[in-house]
């Protein structure tokens, strides 16, 4: 069988030069805008230059990806590739795991309160009040009872506030919802002193998914190694892609007991595949990214990264300290906390402020030069307020 060449029916030359030039503007903001996003956590030091022809095919993994459909132009293959592989740095059950790869971490957390939903129906969802502003819409979408738990000074979920309040709603099943690394602070919720609260409860019928889409891609790595994936209780986990890992596109991966995925698949005639995620078409082009990024790095190279980012962490927070700057950050984090700059600082250097905070994420793109620019602004705005 002859296949025919597909002929392009929107070339670019049918852009008009004023057009034209506002794409060319655009790009050049582009770049200079991305070599001083310091507040935000996204990695750019990728080259998926491999991958480049793909565009020229719409890659659509509709339904499950575990499932050959009628509909071939996809990237299935490559998306189980990489699930595997995720699986396994968050020490799934081989016989009980399943996951695809979603559109970023507030996808993947809808998904893994939505397994829970449907594992307790009855069930109240507890979460701290650093979790991430998203949660508390997809608790609106579901229609799910819910609980806010007070934090710690340090972002981390106040663990006594949590035993108390799941004492006085016993007839109802838990579903914790922690933080893998909160927004501001990068706070790490520890599973395994959330189980011991459970256990000494006695509360048998629980569901806890972890928040992990900000350090799921480097707390395997981290020593200690945090408690937060399945070895540790989690029926649940979502990462992010875009952001450690690094993506052109924002993408994630969410993974769960595939005892819980059950409860909700149902067969789709239309597309010869079943129906076990959030959205019905799928981008296909991520899971590309997520597979060519853990063939061409490994586990070897993703600690390396890991490892990069966490010098450069430490490389931050003591030139604040010597600037002056009151700095600080959880243990182990890569990102640095420091008191809320100027709009102008801001948005120079991109910098997320939330609660008379700001903070830098260290990615493994950013200099030591970056750093040192950063804190001297800093620095000369503080001194220039005295």
């Amino acid at each position: 069988m002859v296949v025919p060449r597909l002929t392009p029916t929107l070339p670019s030359s049918r852009l008009s030069a004023a057009d034209q030039e506002r794409l060319r503007k655009f790009y050049e903001r582009i770049r200079a805008d991305s070599s001083t996003m310091a507040g935000y956590p996204s990695a750019m030091d990728y080259d998926y230059g491999e991958l480049k022809d793909l565009l020229d095919y719409s890659l659509n993994n509709v339904g499950d990806p575990f499932v050959a459909g009628t509909s071939k132009i996809d990237s299935r293959e490559f998306e189980c590739e990489a699930l595997e592989f995720w699986a396994g740095l968050m020490r799934a059950p081989d016989d009980d795991w399943w996951g695809y790869v979603t559109n970023g971490g507030t996808e993947g957390n809808l998904y893994g309160l939505y397994l829970a939903r449907e594992r307790y129906p009855k069930g109240i969802v507890y979460f701290s009040q650093d979790t991430h502003y998203s949660v508390t819409k997809n608790l609106h979408f579901l229609n799910m009872r819910n609980i806010m738990i007070r934090s710690q000074p340090n972002g981390e979920l106040d663990y006594d506030d949590l035993r108390e309040t799941l004492k006085v709603n016993r007839d109802a099943p838990p579903i914790i919802f922690a933080n893998i690394g909160t927004t501001m602070t990068e706070a790490r919720d520890d599973l395994g002193t959330i189980n011991e609260i459970l256990d000494e409860l006695a509360i048998s019928n629980r569901y806890i998914h972890s928040d992990a889409a900000m350090c799921g891609g480097f707390a395997p790595f981290l020593e200690p190694r945090p408690r937060f994936d399945f070895a540790d209780g989690a029926d649940s986990i979502a990462i992010s892609g875009h952001k450690f890992i690094g993506s052109p596109m924002p993408c994630g991966i969410v993974l769960a007991r595939k005892s819980h995925v059950n409860r909700i698949a149902s067969a789709i005639a239309y597309i010869g595949n079943l129906d076990t995620t959030v959205t019905g078409s799928r981008n296909g082009h991520t899971p590309m990214f997520m597979w060519y990024a853990i063939r061409a790095l490994g586990e070897a190279g993703l600690r390396e990264r890991a490892r990069r980012c966490l010098e450069l962490a430490a490389y931050a927070e003591q030139a604040f300290h010597e600037a002056g700057v009151e700095a600080w950050r959880n243990p182990d984090a890569i990102t640095v906390v420091f008191p809320a700059v100027s709009k102008g600082l801001q948005r120079k250097w991109q910098l997320a402020t939330a609660r008379h905070i700001s903070h830098v994420i260290l990615m493994p793109h950013h200099t030591s030069d970056m750093i040192d620019a950063i804190v001297a602004d800093i620095a000369c705005e503080l001194q220039g307020a005295d």
